[in-house]
């Protein structure tokens, strides 16, 4: 979600990447419908590992909620925004964390 965000509030601006450090292979079939309720198409997105990551140098790294499992990403900039993983949550649970998600990004991106 936190990708689908980045793309929303800085086309054009920024990219963005999202990877796991276990993918599960497909994307949450709930984060799907959690996205298409703001008009977002999930969909089209699919679970990547951190290791298909391009090797670049980033300016900022953001993991949420990893604490010291962290695998490193080399990045300018490191954050770890400790969001909870809603896979377990309600459904109004599961919306508050992709909202809470879209803040974070929208607020780092402003600071861009």
């Amino acid at each position: 979600m936190a990708e689908a965000f980045a793309r929303l509030y800085g086309a054009g601006s920024v990219e963005s990447f999202s990877a796991g450090s276990r993918p599960s292979g497909q994307i949450n079939p709930r984060a799907v419908e959690a996205m298409s309720e703001i008009g977002y198409d999930l969909a089209a997105h699919h679970s990547k590992s951190i290791d298909s990551l391009p090797d670049i140098p980033f300016d900022y790294v953001i993991t949420m909620g990893c604490g010291d499992e962290c695998p490193l990403v080399p990045a300018a900039r490191r954050e770890d925004w400790d969001i909870p993983d809603p896979k377990r949550m309600s459904d109004q649970e599961f919306r508050q964390v992709r909202d809470l998600i879209g803040q974070r990004v929208k607020k780092l991106i402003d600071t861009l």
